[in-house]
């Protein structure tokens, strides 16, 4: 069963807020993170760069956000910061906003207070893997019912490096309401180590690790569920940019499976179009150009009646990155 944090996400829901991309666990050879967002204080909502609280709610209201995952670098490393965050996506959203963050540190029970008071539904811990079967009697057990004394779900998100029966454990137990286990997976942030560390890409996939699967045996357990690579890709990052796109998309986009604008461009006036009676709803004039339905425009342009023009696949993203460019002529 699905945590309400992982049902939001499933549906390209949640917003990815990056507060902070310093850590202290410098070793963790496993690390996805890229260059971009390593030991850099700039804050990203999804891919927006933040310059301003503002900023955060208008990616917020682009996607339609259901609620938010707080991630880093490690949160609670800039509590301030994280806190404000917090505060104001439930100021302007409300308790239903749902928040859940990451974090690989325990933080202690000041820490669980400040982030419960201000407006932190649930607390998703990853202990260093040296660590992994030697956790009951430590301080990783302690902050799980910590957290929880003081409001926060308590659970586990770690990677798929090997099965753990302690984690599940934990559950049993009731320290934690869930684990979530992700697919081990290389990245551009993590290939050189990982390959370092022994492991090598599943033959025939992109990012998957071999053995990564493994794993999987602890997904017997009725709240722990792993989460593939796949999964991530095709629901997650897709249906974000869907709810995006369908949001943003104007009556002539075409909103495409894969959550991409589609529309045409020409370089005929506005005027041209109203002569050859084009509804208004279906073209918007720009400063140089035309955007329009693409099949009314390969229509017309296979008619003659349009010179030449393009088709334009884009996506919904702020900086609205242009994925493919069709000549009509």
């Amino acid at each position: 069963m699905l945590s309400k944090g992982c049902e939001q996400c499933a549906k390209g829901g949640k917003m990815v807020l990056f507060v902070y991309g310093y850590c202290d666990q410098r070793d963790c050879f496993y690390c996805p993170l890229g260059e971009n967002r390593k030991n850099v204080t700039q804050v990203y909502a999804n891919e927006r760069e933040v310059e301003s609280d503002d900023d955060v709610l208008a990616e917020a209201e682009r996607m339609g956000a259901l609620g938010t995952s707080i991630t880093g670098g490690e949160p609670q490393e800039a509590m301030a910061k994280t806190c404000r965050y917090l505060r104001l996506l439930k100021d302007e959203f409300g308790p239903d906003h749902h928040t859940h963050l990451y974090t690989g540190i325990t933080g202690g029970r000041e820490n669980m207070r400040r982030l419960a008071e201000a407006g932190l539904d649930e607390i998703r811990f990853h202990p260093p893997y040296e660590l992994w079967g030697d956790l009951h009697g430590t301080e990783w057990e302690e902050i799980l019912y910590v957290a929880r004394e003081e409001g926060l779900t308590p659970a586990f998100e770690i990677p798929g490096i090997r099965a753990e029966p302690e984690f599940t454990a934990f559950l049993d137990e009731g320290a934690a309401d869930f684990c979530n286990v992700n697919e081990f997976e290389m990245s551009d942030g993590n290939y050189r180590r990982m390959q370092e560390a022994g492991f090598e890409l599943r033959e025939g996939h992109m990012s998957a690790v071999e053995g990564g699967h493994d794993a999987l045996e602890m997904a017997s357990h009725p709240n722990v569920y792993f989460c593939t690579s796949v999964f991530k890709d095709a629901a997650q990052h897709r249906n974000r940019l869907k709810r995006m796109a369908k949001r943003i998309g104007r009556e002539f986009d075409e909103v495409t499976d894969d959550g991409t604008l589609v529309y045409g461009k020409t370089a005929e006036s506005a005027d041209r179009l109203a002569d050859l009676g084009v509804p208004e709803e279906f073209y918007i004039a720009k400063s140089e150009h035309v955007e329009l339905a693409w099949w009314l425009l390969e229509e017309m342009v296979e008619d003659g009646d349009v010179g030449r023009g393009e088709i334009v696949e884009q996506y919904p993203t702020v900086d609205g990155t242009v994925v493919e460019r069709t000549p009509l002529a």
